[in-house]
């Protein structure tokens, strides 16, 4: 029997028109974040501050975003989802070692649990994938996807040796069949 990341890897193989979003996997799952060992008080202004750091970043007023985030997080510096969101920011700022390590403590804070901890592990793959980190980034995809996230589950399936070979395959066999009298390239050979 084919484990669960098999399939999805046949399924792209036999269906690449399918959205990622649509792999015949299990639906994404909605988590959420357990911040009942906070102050509720402290939590909804820390939550507040993230709402206006968000607002911040999204009209492109990255810095005072990014300070946004940071109040937020000395308001409870031990809640994983300020460290989140700010590392998102300084992402978007170039600054990926100052993400990287914002997302390391978020991943660190949320114990690998919850939603906080599936973005941030897709982020930190991202920025591993980015300076071709790759095993690293295949890791945190796997803990993302097994925490449920459709996104993370996608880039493991794209990251798959397998896949990519049969992708190279499939790509010959299209070329030789849309020119039947050309042969495929010497240096496309995989």
């Amino acid at each position: 029997m084919a484990t669960l990341s098999d399939q999805a890897v046949l399924q792209a193989i036999f269906s690449p028109n399918d959205p990622f979003g649509n792999l015949g996997l299990e639906a994404e799952v909605e988590l959420t974040d357990d911040d009942s060992k906070f102050d509720p008080v402290l939590v909804k202004k820390a939550k507040d501050l993230e709402l206006q750091g968000i607002s911040l970043a999204e009209s492109g007023n990255m810095d005072a975003a990014v300070e946004t985030f940071t109040q937020a997080i000395a308001i409870i510096p031990e809640r994983a989802s300020g460290y989140n969101n700010r590392a998102q920011t300084l992402r978007l700022k170039g600054d990926t070692t100052g993400a990287m390590s914002d997302l390391n403590k978020a991943v660190e804070l949320s114990r690998g649990t919850g939603r906080t901890a599936s973005l941030a592990m897709v982020q930190r793959g991202l920025l591993h994938r980015l300076h071709g980190h790759d095993q690293e980034a295949l890791q945190d995809f796997k803990q993302a996807a097994d925490l449920g996230n459709g996104f993370a589950k996608s880039q493991v399936v794209l990251m798959n040796p397998y896949a990519a070979l049969c992708n190279r395959m499939l790509a010959k066999m299209v070329a030789s069949i849309r020119n039947p009298g050309h042969p495929p390239h010497p240096l496309s050979e995989g």
